[in-house]
């Protein structure tokens, strides 16, 4: 492991029990994240975005299973560490922003008391740990932010709300900020000023960031480097430029075609990919694109593709195509 990566995730598979039998939600992920830069997750919904982002945190499902692999946080395998060597690195090392600010927010305890709870391990007397936190808030761009710490989650805005939530998550000053889908449920205008403020505090503190999102556009504003996934597989990984400007899978290059910022024409309807996502209680041999694929072949159907260099050393796709042997 390099010593400016931060994060090393190698050969991660995790399963969830169901009625159906076992379900493999992901298999083989293999990704890095350099010390003080922001990696962007994307694919559609159900692709195991959140589900990988959790595990970063130690936070599998209750009925799901590390069943291969390891979670590398400079050096140390997350996926081994006991309850209580989790709950030391949670809030400490590692920090998380949730999709809802509302339900991430204890509704009936102030904002104050939560941002105070936080700071447990941290030194200093109470009177310390309410102006950091005040201090925090008014950082994030929170009005009057002293005053604020006496009010409930319910008496902010969504996007308030989210801003709290920033506040809280870097109030330790972690190594590692997972932001799942922070902007899903504010509008347009509170995204691109909740974008422009991770950014400023990224740039500030020097901490990584996984960034997951289904938003193409934010990713290329936001993230240094990003990661495709689809159905609970890795298909392309490197720098965002790289993958943006010169997409190699094509599940990438369906994704950028679907994106509504790249419809050049007015038209009343949205290109979409073809197909369903697979079933990942029988997940099927080969390519797990190549049902959907305009490009599949025979091979593709019977051979899994492994990892190839895609347009430079950092940028790789799996996919057959890129096999210098070809068919």
């Amino acid at each position: 492991m390099s010593s400016d990566v931060l994060l090393e995730v190698q050969n991660l598979s995790i399963e969830f029990g169901t009625p159906r039998g076992r379900l493999r939600a992901l298999r083989g992920i293999d990704l890095e994240v350099p010390k003080g830069r922001i990696m962007g997750l994307v694919g559609e919904s159900g692709c195991g975005k959140s589900t990988l982002a959790y595990s970063l945190a130690g936070l599998v499902a209750g009925n799901g299973d590390i069943v291969g692999g390891a979670i590398l946080l400079d050096g140390v395998d997350v996926s081994k560490m006991s309850a209580r060597e989790l709950r030391d690195m949670r809030g400490q090392r590692v920090s998380m922003i949730f999709q809802d600010p509302m339900t991430a927010l204890n509704p009936v305890i102030t904002i104050g008391r939560q941002m105070l709870d936080i700071q447990y391990r941290d030194p200093g007397t109470k009177s310390e740990k309410r102006a950091r936190a005040a201090q925090m808030l008014e950082r994030v761009g929170i009005p009057d932010a002293a005053a604020q710490l006496g009010s409930y989650p319910h008496q902010f805005s969504g996007g308030m709300r989210q801003r709290v939530c920033i506040a809280m998550a870097l109030l330790t000053k972690p190594d590692l900020l997972i932001a799942d889908e922070p902007t899903t449920a504010l509008d347009a205008t509170l995204e691109v000023q909740i974008i422009e403020l991770l950014r400023e505090l990224q740039q500030e503190m020097g901490c990584a960031i996984v960034f997951v999102s289904h938003h193409l556009g934010t990713v290329a504003e936001l993230c240094d480097d990003v990661t495709v996934m689809y159905a609970g597989e890795v298909v392309e990984r490197g720098s965002v430029r790289d993958v943006f400007h010169n997409p190699a899978h094509p599940y990438t290059q369906a994704l950028l075609e679907c994106d509504p910022a790249r419809i050049e024409v007015a038209t009343r309807q949205l290109p979409t990919i073809p197909g369903t996502l697979p079933d990942l209680v029988d997940v099927p041999r080969g390519c797990i694109f190549a049902p959907r694929c305009p490009h599949a072949w025979e091979r593709c159907r019977g051979e899994h593709p492994r990892s190839y260099e895609a347009s430079g050393p950092r940028h790789r796709a799996a996919c057959h195509l890129l096999d210098a042997e070809g068919r």
